[in-house]
């Protein structure tokens, strides 16, 4: 490791002993962090990227640039995210509560009644500074290429918020080919350029173009020496999923066994890289289908809606090494941080059947198509079924929406060629605010306390993961810490090696449960009975974690996907029977969930 870049990262280190961290670091003298000496920091997030949807993570997807980076840094286990994607992009950027920096939920899913209150808008609030604020006064360059989804408004977009050069989708996602919306609930998607509105370019797919337009940034400002920091938000592999032809065919085959075989095949290939442990329990998904059920017909264009995933997973890793290789060329690539993960587990909203009505319909009233030959290209509606959704978040349970470990266990690649840890696994707890903190600590950027400009603002939460990455100590928090969460009424609270989880119905059972996610990160055994004392401690901690926030509870009745349809309509779109497709489609899988649950208690009480 350079000296000077160690400099910086033990800079950091003071901030972190400064009370953010139970370990102890060794500060320095401020003169050897030589401002021009400062790492670039290359933060990518993927969109909706399950657990073990990449090859270092026990994928059969092909994904070597990630692999090499896990092998040039640490990867972390045990991180967690928000299960859904505004609050989890909130809090990365912030170190802040989702709950405190504006952003509970998503706004599309907000009921009205939480609505009446300012911090629950759905979008960035002015009372929290982002890692880009902070990097740009301390002298960075900072671009951002890809998704934002925190607001449009005043004062929201990413140009306004410390990125100096932007070009940013504002929507939840969008078309990959082209500019369109990907649902009714946009009139189109909304694009900008250094906040002014943006035409996509022809030849347009999004993980090519996010890259290119990255890679333009940091060209642009290489003479002069400055450090950057450059945020790469993908929309892979968000609905709509798609694909290149050249990256799906691989797959074509692949996936013919079905989901259940590839659930397993994930958990096999994980435990081999240590990323669970041996004997690790899981459970299977209501929303799981009867792959042996299916005619051969169905189960072959099954086996190609997975193979798209896996190429549009596949053609985000090409990308990322398109960038790497220009970085190395430019020779930024040894002074450069790498920051790898995901917003939050795999989406389950596609179609259980993509022969029904309500699929076929809604699909072309957007004005795709889902033939199997085109499926995934130029004009073609794509997505994974709740069933495969569960091999990609293998083998944890739940998906995105939900605080089950599916929906907020997500891979963590830092790397660098700098980094001391090479190739290492940490199973340690962390989790999403952790890296703004970590990206000052090497940044060496003290954390703004409770002002920030000349006014009050939301002190971090997050810790530095530094003192990890630089093996000086193996975890960041304590076991007495606790760290707490909730979206959409789902919740959930960490301490230690344990967690406690609410889920609600009906794919959930409205109830909490209690389990050590380091020995079962598949949430198979309730240790609630057993280990009485420690279940009502954690259930206290996360009261007091809701009032300190300002946890808000849903509506008695509130449905996060019965929600996103009626905001649909109050936003204005006045096509009724397209709304009812909405519904229907989003709804039936949960349905038919809801009714297996019921008969599977059925058998058990006979």
């Amino acid at each position: 490791m350079s000296g000077l870049l160690l400099a910086g990262t033990l800079l950091a280190g003071e901030a972190v002993a400064a009370g953010m961290s139970p370990v102890d670091v060794e500060p320095i003298a401020v003169e050897e962090a030589a401002p021009s000496k400062r790492p670039n920091i290359v933060l990518i997030l993927a969109d909706d990227l399950g657990y073990t949807d990449i090859a270092s993570y026990g994928s059969e997807i092909s994904t070597p640039t990630l692999s090499a980076l896990a092998q040039s840094g640490v990867s972390f286990t045990n991180y967690h995210t928000a299960a859904n994607c505004a609050p989890a992009r909130a809090m990365l950027l912030t170190g802040v509560d989702a709950h405190l920096a504006g952003v509970p939920n998503i706004p599309e899913m907000l009921a009205p009644e939480q609505r009446r209150h300012a911090h629950y808008q759905g979008v960035l609030g002015n009372n929290v500074v982002t890692v880009a604020t902070l990097l740009g006064d301390a002298g960075y360059h900072t671009y951002m290429a890809g998704k934002w989804h925190l607001g449009a408004g005043p004062g929201k977009l990413p140009s306004q918020r410390g990125f100096e050069r932007t070009v940013a989708l504002a929507d939840s996602g969008a078309d990959n080919w082209e500019q369109r919306p990907y649902i009714p609930l946009y009139d189109k998607a909304n694009w900008y350029a250094d906040g002014e509105e943006y035409e996509l370019p022809e030849d347009f797919y999004s993980s090519r173009f996010l890259v290119d337009k990255t890679i333009e940034f940091i060209g642009s400002n290489l003479d002069d020496e400055q450090p950057f920091f450059a945020y790469l938000p993908f929309q892979a592999v968000h609905i709509p999923v798609q694909a290149p032809q050249e990256f799906i065919d691989p797959y074509m085959g692949v996936y013919d066994s079905g989901w259940d075989v590839l659930r397993e095949q994930r958990l096999s290939r994980a435990v081999e890289l240590g990323i669970v442990p041996g004997g690790a329990g899981t459970v299977r998904m209501a929303t799981t289908a009867d792959w042996q059920v299916l005619d051969d017909e169905r189960r072959r264009y099954e086996a190609k809606r997975m193979a798209v995933y896996a190429g549009m997973v596949e053609a985000m890793d090409f990308h990322i090494g398109r960038l790497i290789d220009y970085l190395k060329a430019s020779g930024e690539y040894d002074n450069t941080l790498f920051i790898f993960t995901s917003d939050n587990g795999p989406e389950a909203g596609g179609p259980a059947d993509p022969d029904g009505f309500a699929a076929r319909r809604l699909t072309s009233s957007l004005g795709y198509n889902t033939d199997y030959d085109t499926l995934g290209l130029k004009g073609s509606y794509n997505s994974i079924s709740p069933s495969f959704t569960s091999a990609a978040a293998s083998p944890l349970a739940y998906y995105k929406f939900y605080a089950g470990e599916g929906g907020m266990r997500v891979p963590l690649i830092v790397a660098g060629e700098a980094l001391p840890r090479q190739g290492v696994l940490i199973r340690a707890f962390s989790f999403v605010t952790d890296i703004t903190p970590t990206i000052l600590s090497f940044a060496g950027v003290t954390p703004p306390g409770d002002r920030y400009g000349g006014r009050p603002v939301e002190p971090m939460i997050g810790r530095s993961l530094a003192p990890v990455l630089l093996n000086e100590a193996e975890q960041i928090y304590a076991p007495a810490d606790t760290v707490g969460y909730e979206l959409a009424g789902h919740a959930a609270l960490f301490q230690g090696d344990y967690k406690i989880v609410y889920n609600r119905s009906p794919l959930g059972d409205d109830r909490w449960q209690l389990f050590n996610i380091l020995k079962d990160p598949g949430e198979s055994h309730d240790l609630a009975r057993e280990l009485p004392q420690r279940f009502q401690r954690m259930l206290s901690a996360y009261e007091r974690y809701a009032q300190t926030n300002k946890v808000l509870p849903v509506p008695q009745s509130y449905d996060h996907r019965k929600q996103l349809v009626l905001n649909t309509l109050y936003a204005g779109v006045r096509e009724p029977f397209l709304i009812l497709v909405l519904l229907m489609l989003l709804l039936s899988p949960f349905y038919v969930a809801s009714r297996m649950k019921k008969a599977s208690i059925h058998r058990t009480a006979r």
